[in-house]
């Protein structure tokens, strides 16, 4: 099932405490659906090992992209 793309939700890193080698401060990560670890303060998150994690929701600000910035970045992940 593909998601669309409106759908699509993506954040900043702003805290890679304790997560160096999966989270790059500063860089852009796509945002998974899961509505109940949102209901608990986190957010599914595609890190660095390119599978899809929980963090807190505070290590990250969400942030709205143009079309093409979204399309490249959904692109570079496969």
């Amino acid at each position: 099932m593909r998601t669309s793309r409106k759908a699509l939700r993506f954040v900043v890193c702003v805290d890679n405490t304790d997560y160096p080698a999966s989270l790059e401060l500063h860089k852009i990560y796509r945002v998974l659906p899961d509505e109940d670890a949102e209901a608990e303060g986190d957010i599914r998150v595609v890190d660095e090992s390119g599978e899809d994690y929980l963090y807190s929701q505070d290590r990250f600000v969400p942030i709205n992209v143009p079309a093409v910035v979204r399309e490249s970045l959904v692109h570079t992940e496969r």
